[in-house]
C-alpha cells in the first residue's frame, strides 16, 4: 500500500534569507481535498505563521488520535458493540528530550456514546488496548500515546 500527499509552499518574493518568510503552505490529498498548513505560531511568530493553519504538530496528534478511533470502530463493530458518536480531545505534548524537540507524548481522551447499555469497563479497556495494538500509526512511532479515562454519555 502506498499513499502519496502533496506538501506544497512558495517563497512569494520574500527575501528568505532573513528567515521573514512565510511558513503557509497547502496540504493536497489524493482524494482532492487541500488543507490549508504552517509552522505551528507556538514555533514561529506570526506573522510568519498563521494561526488559522493546521500545523504539523496538530495534524500528528489528529491522526493518532483518528487512527486508535478508527481501529476502536472496527473493533466493537463484529462484536455488536454500538457506537453512536466518538469525540475525541487529543492533547499532545512537545518538548525537549535528549536535546531534539519531539510530540513526546499524546493523550487520547474520547467520550464516547454507545447504542443501548455501554459495554463494561474491562471490554472497553479491552477495545482501547486492541485498538492501540492494531494502529497502523502507533505502531510506527516512538511517541507515548496514553489513554485517559474514557468517559461515558
Amino acid at each position: 500500500m502506498k499513499m502519496t500527499v502533496e506538501v506544497h509552499w512558495e517563497r512569494e518574493g520574500a527575501v528568505f534569507t532573513d528567515k521573514r518568510y512565510s511558513r503557509a503552505h497547502i496540504w493536497r490529498f489524493d482524494g482532492g481535498q487541500v488543507v490549508p498548513a504552517s509552522a505551528s505560531p507556538h514555533i514561529v511568530p506570526l506573522p510568519y505563521s498563521v494561526e488559522a493553519n493546521v500545523d504539523p504538530e496538530e495534524a500528528y496528534i489528529a491522526a493518532i488520535s483518528s487512527c486508535h478511533m478508527l481501529t476502536f470502530l472496527a473493533l466493537a463493530a463484529p462484536q455488536r458493540i454500538v457506537v453512536e458518536s466518538y469525540p475525541d480531545n487529543a492533547t499532545g505534548v512537545v518538548e525537549k528530550v535528549d536535546g531534539k524537540m519531539i510530540v513526546s507524548r499524546v493523550e487520547l481522551n474520547p467520550t464516547i456514546a454507545y447504542a443501548g447499555e455501554p459495554p463494561i469497563a474491562a471490554k472497553q479497556a479491552e477495545l482501547h488496548h486492541l485498538a492501540h495494538e492494531q494502529c497502523f500509526i502507533a505502531n510506527s512511532v516512538k511517541t507515548q500515546i496514553e489513554m485517559a479515562r474514557e468517559t461515558l454519555t
